[in-house]
């Protein structure tokens, strides 16, 4: 089936799913929100402070009253400082419950749709939005939008001392929002234009880097182009961002000074006391004080907003799995009807009406030419692609009714191109299992020949490898790839080119894996081009035309279909 567009920002269940999960959170947000009432509460400290020394202590020249103003403005402030301080690290946990809470739904998400659709940006920045997502929650911007509806009590206060002060003061405020609001919409297409240019150097590197080892200069001039596109837009919107920035940082210092000025001339026209004059700025300047912060953090904000439309599209695309009854241990009966296939993407099939039963202890090698869908015939059955038309059943079940986690358990893959983990070599054969099994692995080891070969390493099964492979050739990394494949003993056994890069050596080992596999009551599929790889099965199918040309017992196929029908036939014959 094509991969699914995904849905426009605003009508997608993606942003449902993700207000839900904020809602989980909300009575901590509340708790937040609640000393963010009693900390502006306490933000009057100051100008009430200033407004009693200038207007009593400086008259009545009391020590003792100057003395119990200070000690209660200290005792104020010191609880206004634990409160701000509490304040963010509620909000910075709720950034963190957020993020632990999606991360592994997100990283199903991405994985899902990047099988279908590879170069999806939504996917491959699926981490990265989470993580924004979760920053913005732990940044100053959510403390200055819980301090916003103050900005107006605080303007209004002014309002009290001199119409003309609250008139100044309710202007400079709209000039700040204006410029905040021209951020926003200024900036956001620059922003947009910046993270995809940054997303396509990063996707291009990482394919250098998953590379190996490219010969010299290959693909290093394309990338430093792209990189260097990546910084020009990121410069771009870094620029735009700090006009505005600056233009409100700037704006807001001139307005307290003609705050202060304004007042200064209502204290000579004796319409405003000089305690008066001092609390005014004071009340100004945090009646402006968030207005400044959202502007200052609003790229922050604006890259969060975009990539909340990102994952909440992801999550559209890709809803998540309805809950499962567990079901019991399956036989390694496959049954495969009317099965077809479309790639990612892609309208015209692949493969078309492929049925055929592979019973318990039985071997499936399947041949045909390059393109012939032998590769996408094995991602269909490991349950990677979806079914486009027909089914695909395991002991009577869809592969679906399993779940991901349990059909990861249950078929083994070895896929034609072998990608490794960044781990041990025991992680890479138990699959990143977090409690491998010792024993487990060292038997998936031994049953792809790859025992010894581990041991002559440095490290034995300790040492680390990356997804480069190093330091291990083609032959070996297919070997341990065959370790993984069979890591706890799995029901369904699914084998894509797996002799590519053995030797003979190599090819013995696979095919004793393959018999050893069906010894044991498992069911296992051979995708092969080299002859040698089909020692083990039982049936031969041949697709060609995107159809099946043939299927039936092995010798009986090869005798009607195939030149070289001996050397296949013939154990031992040469890989």
């Amino acid at each position: 089936m094509a991969a699914p567009p995904v849905p426009p920002p605003d009508l997608h269940p993606g942003l449902e799913e993700l207000s839900v999960a904020r809602a989980g959170l909300n009575r901590a947000i509340g708790l937040a929100f609640a000393f963010s009432v009693a900390v502006n509460l306490l933000m009057l400290t100051p100008p009430l402070y200033m407004l009693q020394v200038y207007d009593r202590v400086l008259v009545s020249h009391s020590a003792e009253t100057l003395l119990s103003l200070t000690l209660i403005a200290a005792f104020l402030m010191l609880a206004l400082g634990l409160l701000d301080h509490a304040r963010a690290r509620i909000l910075a946990r709720v950034g963190a419950r957020f993020q632990a809470g999606l991360d592994a739904r997100v990283m199903r998400a991405a994985l899902h749709r990047l099988a279908l659709a590879p170069a999806d940006p939504a996917a491959l920045a699926a981490q990265r939005d989470l993580d924004a997502l979760a920053r913005l929650w732990a940044s100053p911007l959510l403390p200055a939008l819980f301090d916003a509806p103050w900005t107006p009590v605080f303007a209004m206060l002014v309002v009290l001392f001199h119409p003309w002060l609250g008139a100044l003061a309710l202007g400079g405020g709209m000039v700040l929002v204006a410029l905040a609001w021209a951020s926003q919409r200024l900036g956001e297409g620059r922003g947009h234009t910046a993270t995809l240019a940054a997303m396509t150097a990063d996707r291009l590197s990482e394919s250098l880097r998953a590379g190996g080892e490219p010969l010299p200069g290959t693909g290093f001039s394309r990338w430093a182009a792209s990189r260097e596109r990546a910084l020009l837009a990121g410069i771009e919107a870094s620029d735009a961002a700090g006009r505005f920035a600056v233009a409100g940082r700037t704006f807001r210092l001139f307005l307290q000074s003609a705050m202060l000025g304004l007042a200064a001339w209502l204290v000579l026209r004796q319409e405003l006391s000089p305690g008066a004059m001092i609390a005014t700025s004071i009340l100004v300047g945090r009646a402006l004080q968030p207005v400044e912060q959202a502007l200052a953090h609003w790229p922050m904000a604006s890259a969060a907003l975009r990539a909340r439309r990102r994952l909440a599209g992801l999550l559209s695309a890709v809803p998540p799995p309805p809950p499962r009854l567990p079901l019991p241990q399956p036989r390694a009966l496959l049954t495969v009807a009317g099965l077809s296939i479309l790639p990612p993407g892609g309208a015209t099939p692949i493969l078309r009406g492929v049925s055929f039963t592979l019973a318990p202890g039985q071997a499936l090698g399947v041949i045909g030419a390059s393109g012939a869908g032998k590769s996408a015939l094995a991602r269909v059955l490991a349950g990677l692609w979806p079914v486009a038309a027909g089914e695909v059943r395991l002991d009577g079940a869809t592969l679906a009714q399993y779940g991901p986690d349990r059909l990861g358990q249950l078929i083994g893959c070895l896929p034609q191109r072998v990608v490794l983990f960044d781990g041990t070599v025991a992680e890479n054969i138990a699959r990143l299992d977090p409690n491998p099994a010792a024993d487990k692995v060292i038997a998936a080891a031994t049953g792809a020949g790859a025992h010894r070969l581990i041991l002559s390493l440095a490290e034995g099964y300790d040492t680390r490898l990356s997804p480069s492979g190093s330091p291990l050739s083609g032959g070996q990394l297919q070997r341990l790839a065959l370790a993984r494949a069979l890591y706890d003993d799995p029901v369904l056994l699914i084998l894509d080119e797996p002799n590519a890069n053995l030797d003979r050596d190599g090819t013995d080992a696979l095919n004793r894996a393959v018999g050893a596999a069906k010894a044991r009551g498992g069911a296992v599929l051979v995708m092969a081009h080299r002859p040698a790889a089909l020692q083990e099965c039982d049936l031969l199918m041949v697709l060609q035309d995107g159809r099946m040309a043939a299927f039936g017992p092995r010798d009986e196929v090869l005798r009607q279909t195939v030149r070289n029908a001996t050397a296949i036939a013939r154990p031992g014959a040469a890989a």
